[in-house]
C-alpha cells in the first residue's frame, strides 16, 4: 500500500491552520479580556469633588445627582468636571482629544436633552498663551469633539447648539481655561 505525499501535505497544512487559528482566538480573547477590564477601570473612576447632597432647589430643577455633586473623572492632561449642571472638559495643551469618560459624564445631559426635548449648547475656550488663532481653531475643533460625541450618545445635531462665547479665552490657570462646557438650555 504506498502513501500519497500530496495527502499528507494537506493533512500536516490542516492540522498546522488549526493550531495557528487556536493560538489565534486564545491571544485575542487574553487581549481581549484585558482590554476590556481597562477600559471598565477607566469609566469607573468617577470620583467625587466635594460631594453635596441633592438640595431641594436642585432637584426641583430637574438637575441629576451626577450633575449636581461635582463629579470629576480625571486622565492623562485631560480630565472632566461637572460643576453646577454644566459638564466641562478639560484639555492638554495643543490636544482635542477627550478624557476618559466622556460618555459617562455626558449621561446625564443627554437624557435631560432627549426626555425633554432640549437643548444642549457646547462652547469651547482657550488659555492665553501661543498664537490667538490657532488657539480659537483649537477650541471650536475641540468644541466639536465634544458635540460628535454627544451625537454618537443619541442626541440629534439639531437639538445641540455650538456657540462661540464673547471672550473666548477664559480665565484661571492655562489648565482651566483650555475646555469646553456642555450645559443644557431651554
Amino acid at each position: 500500500m504506498a502513501f500519497n505525499t500530496s495527502d499528507d501535505d494537506s493533512q500536516q497544512r490542516f492540522a498546522l491552520g488549526f493550531v495557528f487559528a487556536l493560538v489565534l482566538l486564545i491571544v485575542s480573547t487574553v487581549v481581549g479580556s484585558v482590554v476590556y477590564r481597562s477600559v471598565a477601570q477607566g469609566r469607573g473612576t468617577v470620583s467625587s469633588n466635594a460631594p453635596a447632597p441633592m438640595d431641594a432647589a436642585v432637584a426641583n430643577q430637574g438637575v441629576p445627582p451626577a450633575l449636581a455633586a461635582g463629579a470629576v473623572e480625571e486622565g492623562e492632561g485631560a480630565y472632566i468636571r461637572v460643576d453646577q449642571g454644566v459638564v466641562k472638559f478639560y484639555f492638554a495643551t495643543g490636544s482635542a482629544e477627550l478624557a476618559a469618560g466622556a460618555d459617562d459624564a455626558l449621561a446625564d445631559v443627554v437624557r435631560i436633552a432627549n426626555q425633554r426635548d432640549k437643548k444642549l449648547a457646547v462652547a469651547g475656550f482657550h488659555d492665553g498663551t501661543g498664537d490667538a488663532a490657532l488657539n480659537a481653531e483649537l477650541a471650536k475643533r475641540r468644541a466639536i469633539a465634544v458635540r460628535d460625541a454627544i451625537v454618537t450618545l443619541g442626541v440629534n445635531m439639531a437639538n445641540i447648539e455650538l456657540r462661540k462665547p464673547e471672550q473666548t479665552q477664559a480665565d484661571g490657570s492655562n489648565a482651566e481655561a483650555r475646555r469646553v462646557e456642555v450645559s443644557v438650555i431651554e
